[in-house]
């Protein structure tokens, strides 16, 4: 399984997010995160647990955020985006606020053309410092992978108590500026192409109304076996309604 050993590292190519320079605020050795998915590039939580997990600092980040950025303008590296992404839920770390601040001003003193984007699962919205560090940044990418708090145990397996209808009040906060991210994939106990949870799923699209959906589906090994992935054809067709009604949506397969 995936792990970011560093605490920047990149940029590597995203297939969202074009050259993406990754800043990971969770353990360089393990893995911390609040869902357990069954899709997750880094493993289950369980194989990933430290003893003692050290998280970067707000100076730990900067130091390391400004090193690489000197080198990338020094060698005319391309950055599109600063993405907080790594081995886990980046919104944990109790410094995420302070953190999206420096590296807001290391992005423009840097490579201003650059985006600050966050991989998120929206479950510290109820933080109103984390709510508005995320308001903050270019990119709030925040995910729903299914519809209802079933879906969500079966495909997210969060940890402590979840209420989706919850997230999805505080995603309401955004008033829509704000993008939504969704796992598209077929498995044993959940299938994201049931006519009900994609009717449901859309659903929740139209309340939220998000200013642009990903959609995307699997690309790396799973700690769950027995998964399976759509193709770009079948989730444009998954999303044709929401396009037809004039929502941006992009398709990665």
């Amino acid at each position: 399984m995936l792990h970011f050993d560093d605490i920047v590292f990149g940029p590597i190519h995203s297939r969202r997010l074009g050259s993406s320079l990754g800043i990971n605020l969770l353990p360089h050795d393990g893995k911390l995160c609040n869902f357990d998915c069954i899709y997750c590039e880094c493993g289950w939580n369980r194989d990933g647990r430290v003893r003692n997990p050290v998280l970067p600092s707000v100076s730990d980040v900067k130091t390391a955020l400004e090193a690489r950025l000197e080198q990338c303008v020094s060698g005319s590296i391309r950055i599109d985006s600063i993405t907080f992404s790594g081995n886990g839920e980046p919104t944990v770390n109790p410094d995420f606020p302070r953190i999206v601040d420096a590296v807001l001003e290391l992005r423009d003193r840097f490579c201003p053309g650059a985006k600050v984007s966050v991989l998120s699962n929206a479950t510290m919205l109820g933080n109103e410092d984390v709510l508005a560090a995320l308001k903050k940044v270019d990119n709030p990418i925040l995910k729903i992978d299914a519809p209802d708090d079933s879906g969500v145990a079966l495909v997210n397996r969060p940890s402590g108590r979840y209420s989706l209808a919850g997230v999805i009040g505080n995603l309401k906060k955004f008033d829509g500026n704000f993008i939504l991210q969704t796992m598209f994939l077929k498995g044993p106990d959940y299938d994201s192409s049931c006519p009900e949870c994609l009717a449901a799923w859309m659903d929740i699209v139209r309340e939220l109304h998000p200013r642009e959906i990903m959609v995307y589906t699997l690309d790396r090994e799973t700690p769950m076996k027995g998964l399976g992935k759509f193709t770009a054809e079948e989730m444009t067709d998954m999303v044709k309604p929401l396009v037809n009604e004039g929502f941006s949506v992009q398709v990665r397969g």
